[in-house]
């Protein structure tokens, strides 16, 4: 156990260097392009229902049916709830390197497919692309426990919140480059294609140049993830999953010699001291124990709880925000654009809310996190977003009318601003910091997948609840909803439930892993138990 804790002491205490930042950058790669993936086909949505679901005669534009829309925002989102648990056990088995490059690999593949679906009949184009974009979930999935487990494994205990959390703001660039992307993609297919507006000329309104637009838009979601692959295989494995799992301290020391630029020197264990300290130590208890749920049971009851509220909020209002913008008025009436002008206004304003307050508030998470704690900002974050939320949909009616638009829309930006600054960050960072190395991954994937129930949950429920309590009103094939006011009212409470949850998650600030996770009790425990045994040998002989 001594050489245990002195590479883990080292790790914990080692200043931050520039390899720290390289792990940053290729575990934060992939973040990147799991937030394109995810969130960019709210992008095109619309476009796929005037290209495949045109009505001759309609005075509105074609629409994704209703079961079809679900489908295509949902499917990636089963794909990553399946993902995060695989991925995640597999990780604990396997260690983090090994499965790290399969997901990775993964996503890039169905990234490229997906823009690929084939055929021109409506079924077959949007089967094949939800079968694709299932498996690119599954490989995003994985993605979630093992970059926060690597990150927070090879960080020091001074500043692993800041690291775990820019790990994960490179959701945000993944969010404004998703958005930027399809304005230029828009803009330049709008340039070379003109086209009349739907009302002007239903059918010419969408060129059959626009078949493109959304294929390019997915596709390029490979490219980053692409780029990363070759130095995530370089990583070595992580020195606690080496020395507290694989039980291979020696390895761990060596690793991070080499990559950390630390001396940390260890002792040759005695085989049978190991073993023996193996045999008597308890701490080795599995995730469906006794033990597990005596220690850890509210830990993962509150890490799982207020991550599935956080994303049943946070995924509908990422995905269908451009439906919310276009209640209000602040997108134009789809009737009076044409196919590719309608991508073009959704991405500008998407985009906009991403660079005024979604990227802001994951780096203000990134710079505070480690001096006021992930307790803090959880609960800060969860508060705020339900004042924001009941402050949108109380007085709903009045931000309707021409020139409230833009209070609205900065109110709107608010709950994005706190939900990143807040859970969204937070949930991700914590389930990697207070569990064993050995249920680490698994634990994270657990909680992870909870979160992803809950963006199903909002990304099937809130295309439902927002449509209009005038049936004539709502969108054709949906049954009338309770409006978007409502649907903005339910969505606080469910913030508030989240305000209440997070008491159960503990504050992990400062602390070493072993330290959080108890880790070391029993080890530490079993040593003094051994040391006292010889002792008490050595009197008898006497």
């Amino acid at each position: 156990m001594a050489g245990d804790m002195k590479v883990l002491n080292a790790l914990d205490s080692a200043k931050t260097q520039w390899y720290h930042f390289t792990a940053i950058i290729i575990a934060g790669m992939g973040f990147f392009t799991d937030a394109y993936d995810l969130f960019c086909i709210s992008l095109v949505t619309k476009l796929l229902g005037r290209i495949y679901y045109h009505v001759d005669g309609s005075s509105k534009p074609g629409s994704l049916p209703p079961n079809v829309s679900a489908a295509v925002n949902g499917v990636a989102f089963c794909g990553t709830l399946a993902g995060q648990l695989f991925f995640g056990w597999l990780g604990d088995k396997m260690g983090r390197k090994k499965v790290y490059g399969m997901t990775l690999m993964l996503m890039c593949i169905c990234s490229i497919a997906s823009g690929l679906s084939f055929g021109r009949e409506p079924t077959t184009v949007l089967d094949t692309l939800c079968f694709f974009r299932f498996l690119l979930g599954f490989g995003i999935g994985g993605d979630y426990p093992l970059s926060a487990t690597i990150m927070s494994e090879y960080a020091n205990k001074k500043t692993r919140g800041a690291f775990i959390a820019a790990v994960f703001a490179m959701q945000g660039f993944g969010i404004l480059a998703g958005g930027i992307f399809a304005i230029v993609v828009s803009a330049a297919f709008e340039a070379s294609f003109k086209a009349p507006a739907y009302e002007v000329d239903a059918l010419g309104s969408t060129v059959p140049q626009a078949d493109y637009v959304w294929r390019i838009i997915l596709m390029v979601g490979a490219l980053p993830a692409l780029l990363t692959y070759y130095w995530r295989m370089k990583m070595p494995e992580t020195a606690r999953y080496t020395a507290l799992v694989a039980k291979n301290v020696q390895q761990a020391t060596a690793d991070m010699e080499k990559v950390m630029q630390v001396e940390i020197g260890t002792e040759k264990k005695d085989p049978a001291v190991s073993a023996n300290t193996n045999v008597k130590s308890s701490n080795e208890f599995g995730l469906f124990t006794k033990q597990f749920l005596s220690r850890h049971g509210l830990h993962l009851l509150g890490t799982t709880s207020t991550w599935f509220l956080l994303d049943i909020v946070y995924y509908s209002q990422n995905l269908f925000q451009k439906d919310i913008f276009s209640a209000i008025g602040w997108i134009p009436a789809a009737k009076t654009m044409n196919a590719i002008e309608e991508v073009y206004k959704i991405a500008r304003a998407q985009t906009l809310i991403a660079l005024c307050s979604t990227v802001p508030g994951y780096w203000f998470t990134v710079f505070l996190i480690d001096r006021i704690g992930r307790f803090t900002i959880q609960m800060l974050g969860f508060s705020m977003m339900t004042v924001f939320m009941f402050a949108l949909a109380i007085p709903y009616h009045h931000w309707t009318h021409p020139g409230n638009h833009i209070g609205f829309v900065v109110l709107y930006s608010l709950t994005f601003f706190f939900a990143n600054f807040g859970p969204n960050a937070t949930t991700f960072v914590v389930p990697a910091e207070i569990f064993p190395a050995r249920l680490r991954s698994t634990c994270h994937g657990i909680s992870a997948a909870s979160g992803k129930l809950g963006a199903m949950v909002g990304a099937f429920g809130f295309l439902y609840l927002a449509q209009p309590q005038d049936k004539t009103k709502a969108d054709a094939g949906y049954p009338a909803g309770i409006g978007v006011r409502n649907s903005l009212i339910v969505l606080g409470v469910v913030n508030l439930l989240g305000t209440i949850l997070t008491t159960l998650v503990p504050e992990s600030k400062g602390k070493s892993l072993e330290e959080i996770s108890k880790e070391n009790d029993d080890s530490s425990e079993a040593g003094a138990e051994e040391e006292n045994h010889s002792s008490d040998n050595r009197t008898f002989l006497v």
